[in-house]
């Protein structure tokens, strides 16, 4: 069975966009060297650059899930893409620190709309052994945005300027809205949706306040109540959001999902899992030019291999993983990953692409495309099709939020300074996630079966 012109259409529609949105949170890691040279700010500039997106896009995801499902996953989609085609160019005009990280933020907000809506589409048109491939295919495209944006932005930076790394989003958003045009499927809205806007707003300010405190305690201390007082304010304005959820009549993160044991094992096995992508990512790509001193396109070229296992790979174990089950794949995966990132333990002082990261990378790439197809279909599997948008919303900001948290916390990963020794340190705590994701993965997901008048698969 291979896909009809729509479904391939609507695969290329959702990959697209949430391809802009990925792309866009990683590559900007190759390019936090440069920022920091012209605009200044040290470490925590480069956080606060990375986080600023992390905070609304993680946040506001779930209320974007809720609109998604209310108003048209299409509508949704294309006020996402323009939002971020127009917070694109303001980043990329950034005058000082300041302006760079609102103008980031505005852009995290416009992406939470982009892949909740992306990913809704395909579960929502394409059913049946089909979905998997096709959810195969989005994974490879999305995930291998998230590899190769460090390529992407190493080149730019190099040749052109920081600034033009947020500029490349034109073409593609220019692109998806006109494929938007030739779609013939139409959005399903739900009239008399009432959408808890105010639970959106105690999540997002939960999160920017927890995250303000830990990227800043460094510098000012536990003590100082400029650090306790957002920490705790932060952390009450989260439990207040999530008691909030169990009484309000529209949730915006509907806990009863979680009474599936697939898609809650999921969920926590993403978060141990992205939250190591995420500290692999923004520590290699920093590492590799401020502490090995290489340029920027080679910074960027170390990933090479991971992406290109991701693009070859990952469409496959999609199909294999709706065969077999997602277990084994969600299990081994984040277990070769972590064999891969302790491999970087081999860096020293006399640096050596070729035998002090490359083997890992290439592990990386064999476990990371082992892992993320089977993972997205066994979380979405676990929902009913008209949940996909809420469903697909939540483990997206699980995602974000736990790159957010562990950029937050790089400080105290990597003992105050990104050194050898700091390096070293992130490699382990990534490892040590891993780990975790693939304990998670064995011990709580079951493979799917088909209960008897069911439509969407649950947790078996």
């Amino acid at each position: 069975m291979t896909l009809d012109a729509q479904q391939r259409l609507v695969v290329a529609i959702a990959a697209l966009a949430s391809f802009v949105a990925f792309l866009d949170g990683t590559v900007v890691n190759v390019a936090l060297p440069a920022i920091d040279r012209e605009l200044g700010g040290g470490l925590i500039t480069q956080q606060w650059v990375v986080d600023a997106y992390l905070i609304t896009l993680g946040a506001l995801i779930l209320l974007a899930g809720s609109v998604s499902d209310a108003f048209g996953r299409i509508l949704v989609m294309r006020i996402g893409l323009i939002g971020f085609g127009i917070a694109s160019i303001a980043i990329a005009a950034a005058p000082d620190p300041l302006f760079l990280i609102v103008a980031r933020a505005v852009q995290g907000a416009a992406g939470a709309f982009l892949v909740p809506s992306s990913l809704a589409l395909i579960t929502s048109t394409i059913r049946g052994p089909l979905q998997g491939k096709a959810i195969g295919t989005w994974t490879a495209l999305t995930t291998g945005a998230m590899i190769v944006g460090p390529l992407i932005g190493g080149l730019f930076v190099d040749y052109l300027s920081w600034r033009f790394v947020f500029l490349i989003n034109v073409l593609p958003i220019a692109i998806t809205l006109w494929l938007l045009t030739r779609l013939t499927a139409h959005d399903h809205r739900e009239p008399g949706t009432h959408i808890d806007w105010i639970g959106g707003a105690m999540c997002t300010l939960g999160l920017g306040a927890a995250v303000f405190a830990l990227i800043e305690e460094p510098n000012l201390g536990w003590g100082s109540p400029a650090i306790w007082i957002p920490g705790i304010a932060g952390i009450l304005l989260f439990i207040g959001f999530l008691l909030r959820q169990r009484t309000v009549a529209s949730p915006i993160l509907p806990l009863d999902l979680f009474s599936s044991r697939n898609f809650s094992s999921g969920n926590i096995a993403t978060f141990f899992i992205y939250g190591a992508l995420s500290l692999n990512g923004f520590v290699l790509s920093v590492y590799l030019q401020q502490g090995a001193g290489l340029p920027a396109t080679l910074a960027g070229l170390a990933s090479l291999p991971t992406t290109i296992l991701m693009v070859l790979l990952s469409s496959r174990m999609g199909t294999l993983a709706g065969r077999l089950g997602p277990r084994l794949f969600m299990t081994v995966g984040p277990l070769v990953m972590a064999a891969g990132s302790l491999l970087l333990l081999l860096v020293s002082e006399s640096f050596d692409y070729w035998w002090q990261v490359l083997p890992g990378m290439i592990l990386f790439g064999l476990g990371l495309a082992t892992t993320v197809s089977p993972l997205t279909s066994a979380i979405l599997g676990a929902v009913h099709t008209e949940r996909s948008g809420i469903a697909s919303a939540v483990n997206n900001a699980v995602s974000r939020v736990a790159g957010l948290l562990v950029i937050a916390a790089l400080a105290t990963i990597v003992g105050g300074s990104l050194d050898l020794a700091g390096f070293h340190r992130a490699a382990l705590v990534t490892a040590g996630l891993l780990v975790l994701g693939g304990l998670v993965s064995w011990l709580g997901i079951r493979n799917r079966m088909l209960q008897p008048g069911a439509d969407a698969p649950v947790a078996g």
